[in-house]
């Protein structure tokens, strides 16, 4: 059985056959999902899709979003916090982080909603899910002040030396699709030397395609499609069994571990 620790199930990309995306990630050998929130408006969609599948789900505030976000948002998110703190499918605080990427956005706001999520982690004592996009410097940083229960640091891009530290402070490293593409070095560097123990694999499906997945430009303006699905994850993890040289159950096996240690509402 496989844990794909980060998928958006709720995407509009899905809207046209969701149901059979869970039953073809369920044939593939994917037992759970775990459904991070973006923004205020898919707190209860994540959530009610958690409930009807069997999955997991995780609320909280996207950095490429909060632009978007009324000033009450926090406070939105700390109600449904409260409000389903005694669900055992809430398993996190996420997808929370900074995006330093993608140009024109506010990063004192970033900044901002991060934190203060860090805050809400500590007080509802859940790890939480992270966003990191040139931006692993920035996220440790209010980290050791906080000492949170840990988490994951999703879609792991970052050195060596920025790994070790996420790892020292109770956090496990997503590794997805952007593994599978040969002249992804630093990233296939890093899933072949890390801790075993120190791993989870994941879609972001719809997102970040594996390599057999993934479209040019021109093919996507063509009409070609280029989404990510759950039922990739198992494929998508035989890469990291080769970079490794690990046999692919005992990978599963040990990524699933992992991932419940990272999130342990999931053992639930």
């Amino acid at each position: 059985m496989w844990i794909d620790t980060h998928c958006h199930l709720d995407a509009p990309e899905f809207d046209a056959d969701r149901e059979a995306v869970v039953e073809r990630a369920r044939a593939a050998g994917v037992g759970s999902l775990v459904l991070p929130a973006v923004t205020t408006a898919n707190l209860d969609t994540v959530r009610q899709l958690a409930a009807r599948h069997g999955f997991a789900y995780a609320l909280g505030l996207h950095p490429l979003y909060v632009g978007r976000e009324p000033d009450g948002a926090l406070q939105t998110l700390r109600a449904a916090l409260q409000a389903h703190r005694a669900d055992p499918r809430l398993v996190a605080v996420g997808e929370i982080g900074l995006d330093l990427f993608v140009p024109g956005l506010d990063r004192a706001r970033q900044q901002h909603f991060y934190v203060e999520q860090l805050r809400l982690a500590r007080e509802f004592d859940l790890p939480v899910i992270l966003h990191v996009r040139r931006s692993a410097d920035a996220l440790l940083q209010p980290l050791r002040r906080f000492r949170l229960r840990g988490g994951i640091a999703h879609a792991f891009n970052g050195s060596a030396q920025q790994a070790a530290a996420f790892v020292d402070l109770g956090f496990r490293l997503g590794f997805g699709g952007a593994m599978t593409f040969e002249r992804a070095l630093q990233i296939r560097r890093l899933a072949a030397s890390l801790p075993l123990e120190a791993i989870v694999v994941e879609t972001d499906a719809p997102d970040i395609p594996p390599q057999w997945l993934y479209r040019t430009a021109d093919q996507r303006a063509a009409g070609a499609v280029s989404r990510n699905e759950p039922a990739e994850l198992p494929r998508i993890a035989a890469a990291l069994a080769e970079l490794r040289g690990l046999d692919l159950a005992d990978l599963a096996a040990a990524t699933c571990a992992n991932a419940r240690a990272a999130l342990p509402g999931l053992a639930a």
